[in-house]
């Protein structure tokens, strides 16, 4: 099997013909009920692009939609998680948002609240600024009009304000710093602090323009010279939506692993599972960083991801987000 470093995601060392991994889909939907395992044996071991082939030939070969398909076949969280997965990656971030801000009922649905602004920001901060560029394409081209236009449609300032600044930017995405800029902008995000001004013009300049790198500089400026972190300085102004947000951006920014650590926590913990939550942690992290947020959550809770998951949840449903985790071997030649 192969994985890259940070991912949890295992893939054959010999991937089957796209035609044969349709074939294996095609059989699994059309015998005495459904195969699921053998439908997470194909998808569940396959890559980005290795999922872009099978959906192109799965429309060739039998001139259906393979995502229609799913939906014709599997049903409940498991349908959902495996219906992200198999979207390309920025045809689902934008569906993602989409729903977060329109909250249609759809498969993405969840509880309305700060969470559903905290799926777009995630979007916005925790992956590199081609994806969100893909995202922002993805979104037009699915809905005709730009994500800017439907945070401005459905979110009131001062959130708008942080949402719209966070998904315009374009970031460079070189490890470039300025250690003076940094110690410079540290000085004006103290200054919003102290004047409790957290939606100033120039907090938003600096949070929607500045690559990570310097950003991640510019925050620990700011614990140097005050003896506390950007994010512990935030909440003492307050708890409100805007603030929460911004320490979501902030944490996705500086340490997304620790980010979506916490998300995973909080989608277990308490009365019933947040599968939403929860299947959009794995799906999105599984090729990016998930080893690392479950090496985070280790250090968080003292304990694995792998053992929270089977102890909530279960089925198809588990199978799938074990095999994404990288723990569940199945055969998958």
């Amino acid at each position: 099997m192969m994985t890259t470093r940070m991912a949890s995601l295992k893939v054959p060392e010999v991937v089957p013909p796209p035609a044969q991994d349709c074939e294996r889909l095609r059989k699994a939907f059309h015998g005495l009920g459904t195969d699921e395992e053998a439908v997470i044996r194909v998808l569940g071991h396959r890559n980005e692009s290795q999922r872009k082939k099978i959906r192109e030939t799965y429309q060739q070969l039998y001139n259906k939609s393979l995502i229609h398909d799913l939906h014709s076949e599997l049903s409940g969280h498991f349908l959902n998680a495996i219906s992200l997965w198999t979207y390309d990656p920025s045809e689902r971030d934008a569906r993602l948002i989409n729903d977060a801000l329109k909250k249609k009922g759809s498969i993405f649905a969840a509880k309305k609240g700060v969470k559903d602004w905290q799926v777009i920001v995630e979007i916005a901060c925790a992956f590199p600024p081609q994806h969100l560029l893909a995202v922002r394409q993805a979104y037009c081209s699915l809905f005709d009009c730009s994500i800017e236009e439907d945070i401005s449609s459905h979110i009131s300032l001062p959130l708008r304000k942080l949402l719209v600044s966070l998904v315009s930017s374009y970031r460079h995405d070189k490890e470039v710093v300025d250690t003076i800029v940094a110690k410079m902008e540290a000085f004006q995000l103290r200054e919003a602090i102290e004047a409790k001004q957290l939606d100033h013009d120039y907090v938003m300049w600096i949070l929607g323009t500045r690559n990570f790198f310097q950003l991640r500089a510019t925050f620990d400026s700011y614990k140097q010279h005050f003896s506390s972190s950007f994010d512990e300085d935030i909440l003492k102004c307050g708890n409100g939506d805007f603030n929460t947000l911004l320490n979501v951006a902030i944490l996705c920014m500086n340490c997304p692993e620790k980010h979506f650590a916490q998300v995973i926590r909080k989608s277990i913990l308490g009365l019933g599972t947040d599968e939403d939550s929860l299947s959009r942690a794995i799906v999105t992290r599984a090729e990016v960083d998930m080893a690392k947020v479950k090496i985070e959550y280790v250090q968080l809770y003292k304990t694995s991801v792998e053992d929270d998951v089977k102890g909530d949840t279960s089925g198809d449903y588990e199978s799938f987000l074990l095999t994404l985790l990288g723990t569940k071997q199945v055969w998958v030649g």
